[in-house]
């Protein structure tokens, strides 16, 4: 008998700066570019948070979508109007150095394959200055989505990517980064009738994206960042999603994690279904689109009129529930992400995004305790599915004991 020693492995613990979008008064950051990630890296440090995912996004005065039209606006935490040069890499680092707080990854959140020309070389050149400044900082990924080009179907958008996007992961091969996408299909990015505007939305699509760039060299920069929140919103449960990318070959694809979670109304599934309000939004008006905003911003019902995102800890404890895939079952998305995917868990950054709408106050010392919680709360669960897993797939194993009952099963339950 050889026994194995009790070692649970954690994840590293992280908090996507969207969180707070104004921490640093726009007058302050505007004028000094780099004072948003001063102030957020101390604010981690308040929060107890070890890590920041550093949102990034165009300068609101450049942005093509106005913060009115979004579901969850984005922070230009990270300022690249100007390129992050070496100069500006020291100071950030030495802020990182005096807060002992990381950077899991950057984070730039944008339609990479928008139809409009002018408009995709804007992103592209953005994205490029978001690499620029991962490097610099030695950050090994960006975060964010693929997005869709709303002229083409959905065949054709994997062409386009293959035309448009593997260029983008070439740059970030030669950077030495990776790119995490994001699953979310943001339904609400178009006043039309898709559904579906980011295609790497599920796993059976990741595996075609994947496929494209390894046929151009490029397939180690292509990962996925998981959101278990955004199965939850298309009927998924993230212990099949898991078992399904083992069983193809593509365990290895995940490697880092968003933790925000998803509600389902039941009462909302029963009005429209699992597609969301179809008709009647108020993000048109008559026959074309709304101009306004404001009414654009009502497009976003195709997914919230079923579901509203959760802060994890915030939400009930709710048994059926999980097993409905009606919430998120925080401990076995833990457990199971252990059990099926090829992860090396302590370099595996598990970021909290928070996009619950009545917790998103604006206001530190309101929004403090409300994100501590919600940290604690996720620092807790990943710590017992990491004793779990060492208990039931090393301790006991090496000793020839079994491990009791059956737990959730794929496909199933």
């Amino acid at each position: 008998m050889s026994l194995r020693p009790f070692e649970p492995k954690f994840m590293k613990l992280s908090v996507l700066t969207a969180a707070l979008q104004e921490l640093t008064p726009r007058s302050v950051r505007d004028a000094d570019p780099d004072q948003a990630v001063l102030d957020w890296l101390e604010f981690a440090r308040e929060l107890d948070c070890p890590n920041i995912q550093l949102s990034a996004a165009l300068h609101p005065n450049e942005a093509d979508v106005p913060a009115e039209a979004l579901l969850d606006p984005v922070a230009n935490t990270l300022d690249l109007r100007a390129p992050f040069d070496r100069a500006r890499a020291r100071r950030v680092l030495a802020a990182i150095d005096a807060t002992r707080v990381g950077i899991t990854d950057l984070a730039y959140f944008d339609n990479l394959l928008h139809d409009d020309a002018t408009v995709r070389r804007k992103k592209h050149a953005f994205m490029l200055r978001v690499l620029d400044a991962a490097a610099a900082l030695g950050v090994r990924a960006v975060c964010g989505f693929v997005g869709r080009n709303q002229k083409l179907s959905m065949d054709a958008n994997l062409a386009f990517f293959e035309e448009a996007f593997v260029p983008l992961l070439r740059e970030a091969k030669a950077r030495g980064v990776e790119y995490r996408v994001e699953q979310c299909p943001m339904p609400g990015w178009t006043t039309g009738d898709n559904f579906h505007n980011n295609i790497g939305y599920t796993p059976a699509s990741w595996i075609a994206l994947h496929r494209i760039c390894e046929r151009h060299g490029v397939g180690d920069q292509l990962r996925i960042h998981y959101d278990p929140s955004h199965a939850i919103l298309m009927g998924q449960d993230t212990r099949s999603i898991f078992q399904y990318l083992k069983e193809e070959g593509y365990a290895f694809l995940i490697s880092g994690f968003h933790v925000k979670g998803q509600v389902i109304d039941s009462r909302g599934v029963a009005a429209w279904g699992y597609g969301g309000q179809t008709v009647q939004r108020g993000d048109w008006k008559g026959a074309a689109p709304s101009p306004e905003p404001g009414d654009q911003v009502n497009a976003w019902k195709k997914q919230t009129v079923l579901c509203e995102h959760e802060l994890p800890g915030t939400a009930r404890h709710d048994p059926l529930a999980y097993l409905q895939n009606r919430t998120v079952d925080w401990l076995d998305h833990q457990l199971a992400a252990r059990e099926l995917l090829t992860l090396d868990v302590p370099a595996t950054a598990l970021v909290i995004e928070h996009e619950y709408p009545p917790a998103r106050v604006q206001d530190k010392a309101r929004l403090k305790p409300i994100l501590k919680g919600s940290l604690a709360f996720a620092r807790k669960i990943d710590e017992a599915a990491a004793c779990m897993f060492a208990l039931q797939h090393e301790v006991l194993p090496a000793q020839g004991i079994p491990v009791q009952g059956r737990g959730r099963v794929p496909y199933w339950t």
